[in-house]
């Protein structure tokens, strides 16, 4: 039992460990664009547009993928530094990355 790890004590009560939760590492291009992609894997044929390539040190990706959202009049989710936005409209969502000052690729089919 070398690896047990005691959650609480009946002497000093709970015990925190400050054991750090590893961060997602986000998928970054060497050309410094944002992908659009889209995906219909796992999700029964609806589609969803995935925003890839977005520093999260550099940009607030909750505030970004509220705003995403609002503005494209969608649902959508943020999952592993990775901005999902439901539905099919990449050139909308294109339009509104490039006024936020995000260069933007369109990827796949």
């Amino acid at each position: 039992m070398s690896d047990n790890r005691l959650v609480y004590s009946t002497d000093i009560g709970r015990i925190n460990t400050d054991e750090a939760k590893p961060q997602a590492q986000a998928k970054l291009f060497k050309d410094g664009a944002v992908r659009i992609e889209k995906q219909t894997k796992g999700r029964k044929g609806k589609g969803v547009m995935l925003v890839v390539g977005i520093d999260p040190q550099e940009h607030d990706l909750k505030k970004l993928a509220k705003t995403l959202k609002s503005k494209m009049g969608q649902g959508g989710a943020l999952k592993d530094n990775i901005i999902e936005v439901q539905g099919d409209d990449r050139t909308k969502l294109k339009l509104i990355l490039e006024s936020l000052n995000f260069k933007v690729k369109i990827a796949g089919g």
